[in-house]
Parts: structure tokens; sequence; C-alpha cells
């Protein structure tokens, strides 16, 4: 089984005066976008190196199809 080297950096929510709510949603907003949850959903459970296959297929075509209606709005 291949190793990979996992380099970890923290993640920082700074709470200031806006409240603990806003820095809470900060902090779900920089996880999503750092890919940090679909990273525990795909650690979850063992898939199938087919499944796995098709699964990042089908998110290629997902992405290409958000850029492509990007392209078109603006």
């Amino acid at each position: 089984m291949k190793s990979e080297a996992v380099t970890c950096k923290p993640v920082e929510v700074v709470v200031g005066d806006k409240g603990l709510d806003r820095a809470v949603k900060h902090l779900k907003r920089k996880m999503a976008s750092e890919g940090i949850l679909r990273e525990l959903k795909r650690r979850r459970h063992y898939m199938k190196p087919s499944v796995k296959k098709r699964k990042k297929e089908a998110e290629a075509a997902r992405r290409r199809r958000k850029r492509v209606k990007q392209f078109a709005e603006g």
C-alpha cells in the first residue's frame, strides 16, 4: 500500500467583537473551502477502486459544469 505524506496546517478563526456565532460560521466556511469536510466523509468508509474512479469522474464533471455555468453567467 502506498503511503502518503500529509502536511497539516492549522485552521484558525479569531473570535472578535462580532461574536462566537459569526466565528463558527466563518470556521465552517473555511473548512468547506479547504475540503476538510469532504475529506472526512471520504475517509469514513472504504470505497472499492471502481466506485472511487466513478465518483472521481462524476466530481470532475460537476466541477466542469459549474465552471461552464459561471462562464456563461459572467
